[in-house]
């Protein structure tokens, strides 16, 4: 009699699962958006061995031999890990807790912090953003206070994605503005981007310098002066 073969399922990649969860809630999931709410208990390890043998692959592909280089043997491991734990972490986490206090003195002065510094990667070549935050706060008496290390929490968490850097401003300050609800809000980044000091153009002086102004900050061209003219860059 001919032998019957069990077919045997193959498992399905743990990014597929997720991408899955994602595509059924019809929800957006760019370079810079955040889907830790699609990522389930344990899910995150098996991603991260997912990724590392992707990267292994990479490295066959550009012909560098793994087996005997003792450099780069576990060169895949290292990478997946710094991706996933590190500079991309932003996307797979939720955001930190942020304690929230009543502005119960009725502050409404300006309040700045920074500079905060910031660690991106540019989702064009995925090379590194490295720069400084400013944040500028206009409080009125129902606006929620935040710790000062907050801040730069928040800031790491929305910096930490593949970004560009018009773009996580914008993220920022939006964040900032829904946790706050101040009268103004401004944001203010200078950034080396390295996919134009370390290729393309090789230009190491150039910054990109941007701003996103919300409410009073954006009306009063006083209030907004005083903030640029404070501002340590």
């Amino acid at each position: 009699m001919p032998t019957t073969l069990t077919p045997v399922d193959t498992p399905i990649p743990v990014s597929q699962r997720i991408r899955e969860r994602i595509q059924a809630k019809k929800t957006r999931f760019h370079a810079n958006d955040n889907i830790a709410q699609f990522i389930q208990p344990g899910e995150l390890d098996q991603l991260l061995d997912e990724v590392e043998e992707k990267l292994k692959g990479v490295l066959q592909s550009l012909v560098i031999d793994t087996d005997s280089d003792h450099n780069t043997q576990d060169t895949g491991r290292r990478v997946a890990r710094m991706f996933i734990n590190e500079v991309f972490k932003g996307r797979y986490v939720p955001m930190p807790a942020v304690t929230e206090f009543p502005n119960a003195s009725r502050l409404n002065e300006l309040m700045i912090i920074g500079p905060i510094t910031v660690r991106s990667a540019c989702s064009h070549h995925l090379c590194p953003i490295i720069g400084k935050v400013w944040i500028g706060v206009m409080p009125n008496e129902h606006s929620n206070l935040i710790g000062l290390s907050k801040y730069a929490r928040i800031a790491e968490w929305v910096m930490s994605r593949p970004q560009i850097q018009e773009e996580a401003v914008v993220q920022l300050a939006d964040t900032l503005q829904e946790k706050m609800h101040p009268d103004g809000l401004a944001v203010v980044m200078e950034a080396d981007h390295f996919c134009m000091h370390w290729r393309g153009v090789k230009d190491m002086d150039a910054k990109m310098i941007n701003s996103v102004m919300h409410g009073s900050f954006l009306k009063d061209p006083n209030l907004r002066r005083e903030f640029l003219s404070l501002i340590k860059r």
